[in-house]
């Protein structure tokens, strides 16, 4: 016990220490994708997809129901108001059949009639009691089985809504993922950038700060003015001011970058590539592209072509409505009073089968209509999707234009900076000859510094630029 404790101790130990080191893109990354909100919501969306699909799947299978109820009446059922007298039948050997019993005139033999009416000779008690029935408390209950049989399509069209719309969960939670990650790139390089221009302005203030002493040091020599030296304060403190900003402008980024990737702001991110001298551009990318290729790989396209089958599959849904539906139903119940007995005070127990059919006949042009409405919206979410491919191929364009400017500005820049390395030298050689002024100092270390600068931004750009040109292009990796 005590050496799976000290395994789990240094284990943790490990971790933090880890925490505590700079972290790599693809760590900010993966942080950003386990901790973010939108894509915890995106994946509750695809559990709920998921339940929604097996609904739909279940409407295929046989549904069985089970009801009970109970009732209770303050009166009995009488089936007559009051006792009946009823007259009797008796079996006639002449004719073969059951004649009424009446009273015949002795003389003539003829039944007799009083007030129209034949009078019978003997009549039966039905008293009312035999007919009143005990309905006080009565229980019913059926156990039910139904099995769609034809829905007119219904059924499948909704099966196939849902598996769409579990993909289109799918797709909607990659395209997050995209955003987020692009969003995480764009944060992760400003830090490193901003930390490039935080070297550069402590170095020129070194650099101010040395040329400071330089002047001074000729002052008393009596080859420069304090007026000379008056310049250098007012550029040193030019210089200290903009280390101040770029200090102020990374501890932002780095809470910025922190918030993105779902760690506490107060706790700065201590990044892999920010204490590179110079990062490994990538090569430059073909200026020719696979527009279908492109189409497929972008989430955000997959998912209008998914929502347009999903406004198809409805539309089919609506037109189920027009067609006939046969439905097969069977049933176990049990009643009491039993009405299959007399309405005896006990449970009485049958089943029933059948089918029921319903055959949509004239609506007044509703449901022809309301198809009709359907089908218009699958198209707009046709045309929808065609529109989007053709900003995409524009975006593509775009993206790939600025990524080549990118890549040639950086070029440039160093080009730029490699002049104004040899214009600084020359310059402060100059100065410590006699033959270049304060000025002319002051001006070299000013173009040598926008030089330093406009390098880091343009190699932040390429990267940048990559990242999106990535991310267009439907290849960026999550």
């Amino acid at each position: 016990m005590h050496r799976s404790l000290l395994t789990l101790v240094i284990a943790a130990l490990g971790m933090t220490a880890a925490a505590q080191g700079p972290v790599s893109l693809d760590s900010c990354r993966a942080m950003a994708l386990k901790n973010n909100k939108e894509i915890k919501k995106a994946d509750l969306g695809i559990e709920k997809a998921g339940y929604n699909r097996l609904e739909a799947a279940a409407a295929y299978k046989p549904s069985i129901d089970f009801e009970a109820s109970y009732m209770y009446n303050q009166k009995q059922l009488a089936l007559i108001g009051q006792d009946q007298m009823l007259p009797t039948k008796s079996f006639n050997l002449q004719t073969q059949s059951y004649e009424y019993n009446l009273v015949t005139n002795p003389v003539t033999g003829e039944p007799l009639v009083v007030n129209g009416q034949p009078v019978p000779s003997t009549v039966a008690l039905l008293p009312k009691s035999g007919l009143t029935y005990n309905i006080h408390n009565i229980f019913a209950g059926a156990l039910t089985v139904t099995q769609p049989i034809y829905m007119g399509g219904k059924i499948t069209a909704m099966n196939e809504i849902t598996r769409y719309a579990e993909e289109l969960a799918h797709s909607m939670r990659d395209s997050k993922a995209q955003d987020i990650i692009y969003n995480v790139d764009v944060a992760y390089w400003q830090v490193v950038s901003l930390k490039a221009k935080q070297r550069l302005a402590e170095s020129f203030v070194k650099l101010v700060e040395s040329f400071e002493g330089d002047v001074q040091t000729m002052i008393k020599n009596g080859v420069a003015t304090k007026a000379n030296l008056l310049t250098v304060d007012v550029k040193l403190n030019e210089a200290n001011i903009a280390l101040t900003k770029v200090n102020n402008g990374l501890t932002l980024s780095r809470m910025a970058l922190s918030q993105l990737c779902g760690t506490p702001i107060n706790q700065p991110l201590s990044l892999v590539d920010e204490d590179k001298e110079t990062l490994e551009n990538t090569t430059l990318r073909p200026t020719t592209f696979n527009m279908d290729d492109i189409y497929s790989k972008r989430r955000d396209l997959h998912s209008l072509e998914l929502a347009t089958k999903i406004y198809d599959q409805k539309a089919k849904v609506v037109r189920s409505e027009m067609k006939p539906q046969v439905v097969a139903l069977a049933a176990y119940h049990a009643t009491n009073p039993n009405t299959y007995n007399g309405f005896e005070n006990k449970f009485g127990f049958a089943f029933s089968i059948g089918a029921m059919v319903k055959i949509p006949l004239w609506h007044w042009g509703g449901l022809t209509n309301k198809y009709k409405a359907a089908q218009v919206e699958a198209r707009e979410k046709t045309m929808e999707l065609e529109d989007a491919r053709e900003k995409v191929q524009l975006q593509v364009s775009q993206a790939s234009f600025r990524y080549e400017e990118a890549y040639k500005t950086y070029n440039m820049t160093c080009k730029n900076l490699e002049k104004a390395n040899e214009n600084l030298r020359i310059a402060q050689v100059g100065f410590h000859e006699g033959v270049a002024t304060t000025d002319e100092v002051l001006t070299a270390q000013t173009a040598w510094l926008q030089a330093q600068s406009e390098k880091i931004d343009a190699e932040i750009d390429v990267r940048l630029c990559d990242v999106y040109l990535s991310k267009v292009m439907g290849e960026l990796k999550y």
